[in-house]
């Protein structure tokens, strides 16, 4: 399939194939074009960015060049689109304008779906979505007082559109076995507009953009390519998949409250202890020490700590750390890497440019320096980590690079920022693979952008508040989950109860417990302290939570068999484990804004209970068929139906004739084990 040229009466058309992608007319440009005036500003991760574009130019008239067309304003070319098998050029042709947006042809009552790892809407349909990573922020509802109260703080109440993993990719729907997605081959700062029904617009912070164009008569063949256009994750290892990761970090008492999990049940295959490397305490709560190494500090949390790790092996139980590429200035790894040249620069000397991240300062550790990329890789994540027994790791932010400071290969900071987290991931990777550890040692990230597909094996979800408000609480993993699938990542999770607690908002039991019921249906079941563990309640601060986590661990273990099909499938085909219902039911458009509930690959649909005090909800069961309810058997035909879900009974559905009926009628016995 090739883009093609067609001229109309006063102006042309791209099409992709048969498919109308890009439409040039008098009263509806295809490009217009602006000098740019931006101010940006960086708190902790949070930034405001706006900008004052001048002598904007509306091209109307247009001529056939070489390889595309010219855009013409009077006589004058001053931008030109080139076309070439499925990839569209654009750049202006006058010097200064730096500002593009380009008009991608809509069609009534399409569905837009993409933009990266979205939390608060999965169909993109009337918003615009910038595409920068950053800090989600804390509340991301600017109605709320606990935005408002964030906002005053720093900037960190967050948006709708806030995310650590944006992409400027988008997938539509034509009603017609026609399913398209555009992708934008850019890192510069961008947003994907859909405001105006009639147009899919894409602004441009820089001079040229390149858009790649995917096409596929079902929306499953689309994400696969997609898949292959930006990597695959190798299959999650059994391991990961076969019990859940415990997240303690209380230091050498870690271990023995993991005895207590074991003791209760609880389906166990790691402990996670992100304080592995020390702690210090701050307003915010208490945060890990920045210095990556088995130290004085980490003997002083963790004695033996390899000996113990090695223990744990002999159990069959794996142990995960933490990691970031930022380095505290009171670590002693800093002197280290400041002389080796190993951190980001200011601008105006050869100091150290100093991030705050709260009660402290960090060194950036500069990744567009191989020397540099090969030290963190070797000397931290390898020797520090790795070679004394440590199975994988959160390996956090990636989303801070603030756009003031200096680079070792000279490069813009404005256009390196969103590549950032890929080239944090492809570090985590190569330390992996230098240890022959890939598809066994596991890292999971929060940040992201285009192409860190390729390098990162596992998403999670960020720092969801404590609660089930809607921009910001537990059904936004889901969102999440379902939006960066369909733009090739395969696997994602959670920390299982959430993570913000701030201004007196803390977990209920409730939460705690529904959001077990979310955990065990992902491919990864992970539990966490949160920001402030002495203020909240814990899986082992009662019985009661305690027998809970046990209980879900082991559905989630049951399911590994189911698991790795999905892992097996997302290796050869790019379908991602969580999906939207409307990936596998194209034909029933009622599907495609629906955000609440998956299809666990094909066969097992899940419907979390995401609303405080629910004790029943909505469920849609798509296509034709029965589904059967797991926990009391029962089977219900396609539609709308109102189920019951008490605390313990999330609604979870399954095929009759999926070659796993046996397993999933199962799960029942498992729970009530």
């Amino acid at each position: 399939m090739k883009l093609r040229l067609e001229a109309g009466n006063d102006g042309f058309d791209l099409r992709f194939g048969d498919r109308l992608v890009l439409r040039h007319s008098l009263s509806c440009p295809a490009v217009v074009m602006a000098r740019g005036n931006a101010d940006i500003v960086m708190v902790r991760g949070n930034f405001r960015i706006s900008d004052s574009p001048g002598d904007a130019v509306t091209p109307s008239g247009w001529r056939t060049c070489y390889q595309g067309v010219e855009l013409l304003d009077g006589d004058v070319a001053v931008a030109r689109i080139e076309l070439a098998s499925n990839t569209l050029k654009v750049r202006t042709l006058v010097a200064g304008y730096d500002r593009l947006r380009v008009n991608f042809h809509a069609e009534p009552g399409e569905h837009v779906w993409g933009g990266g790892e979205q939390m608060s809407y999965l169909a993109l349909n009337g918003r615009a979505f910038p595409i920068w990573t950053s800090e989600p922020g804390v509340g991301r509802d600017k109605s709320t007082e606990l935005t408002q109260i964030m906002d005053a703080d720093g900037m960190a109440g967050g948006d709708y559109w806030n995310t650590n993993y944006p992409q400027p990719t988008f997938l539509t729907s034509r009603h017609d076995s026609c399913w398209l997605a555009v992708h934008l081959d850019a890192s510069c700062y961008s947003v994907l507009d859909f405001t105006d029904p009639g147009v899919h617009a894409v602004d441009v912070w820089s001079n040229a953009a390149t858009f790649e164009l995917f096409a596929d008569a079902a929306p499953t063949g689309l994400v696969g390519q997609l898949s292959t256009h930006f990597g695959r994750q190798p299959q999650l290892p059994d391991w990961a998949i076969g019990g859940a990761i415990v997240g303690l970090k209380s230091g050498a008492s870690s271990f023995d409250r993991l005895e207590r999990f074991i003791e209760a049940g609880a389906a166990v295959s790691a402990v996670w202890c992100e304080d592995w490397a020390g702690v210090r305490e701050t307003t915010f709560g208490r945060r890990l020490f920045w210095d990556w190494h088995n130290g004085t500090r980490s003997a002083q949390r963790y004695p033996d700590l390899k000996a113990r790790i090695a223990g744990l092996h002999g159990r069959g139980i794996r142990f995960m750390a933490y990691a970031n590429p930022y380095i505290a200035v009171d670590g002693d790894l800093y002197e280290e890497g400041r002389a080796g040249g190993h951190f980001c620069l200011r601008q105006d000397s050869d100091d150290v440019y100093l991030v705050d991240f709260g009660e402290f300062d960090c060194g950036v550790v500069d990744f567009t320096r191989e020397a540099t990329r090969a030290w963190f890789a070797e000397r931290v994540l390898g020797r520090e980590m790795l070679d004394i027994g440590i199975d994988g790791w959160m390996a956090d932010f990636g989303e801070y690079l603030p756009t003031d400071l200096r680079l070792a290969d000279g490069s813009d900071p404005m256009q390196a920022h969103n590549l950032w987290p890929v080239l944090w991931a492809e570090v985590n990777a190569r330390a992996v693979e230098s240890r022959g550890r890939t598809g066994d040692a596991v890292f999971f990230m929060r940040a992201g952008f285009s192409g860190v597909q390729a390098h990162c094996p596992l998403l999670w979800a960020g720092d969801q508040s404590v609660d089930f408000t809607r921009h910001d609480g537990i059904g936004t993993v889901i969102t999440g989950a379902l939006s960066a699938g369909l733009v090739g990542n395969a696997y994602s999770h959670s920390d299982c109860g959430g993570y913000t607690s701030l201004h007196g908002n803390i977990r209920t039991p409730e939460l705690m417990q529904r959001w077990c019921e979310l955990a065990a249906f992902a491919p990864v079941m992970r539990s966490h302290e949160g920001n402030r563990p002495d203020d909240n309640l814990q899986y082992d601060s009662n019985a009661e939570l305690l027998a809970c986590f046990a209980r879900w661990s082991r559905v989630h273990a049951h399911l590994a068999p189911y698991v790795r099909q999905l892992c097996i499938k997302a290796s050869e085909a790019g379908l991602p484990a969580q999906r939207p219902l409307f990936l596998h039911y194209p034909d029933e458009p009622a599907l495609f804004t629906v955000q609440d509930q998956f299809l666990y690959g094909a066969d097992l649909l899940v419907a979390p209970v995401i609303e405080q005090g629910a004790v029943q909800r909505q469920v849609i069961l798509p296509g034709e068929g029965l589904w059967r309810h797991v926990w009391t058997g029962a089977d219900y035909a396609p539609g709308t139906h109102t189920v019951p879900a008490p605390i313990g009974q999330p609604p979870v559905f399954y095929r009759p004739d999926s070659d796993f009926a046996a397993l999933f009628a199962g799960l029942q016995e498992v729970l009530n084990r």
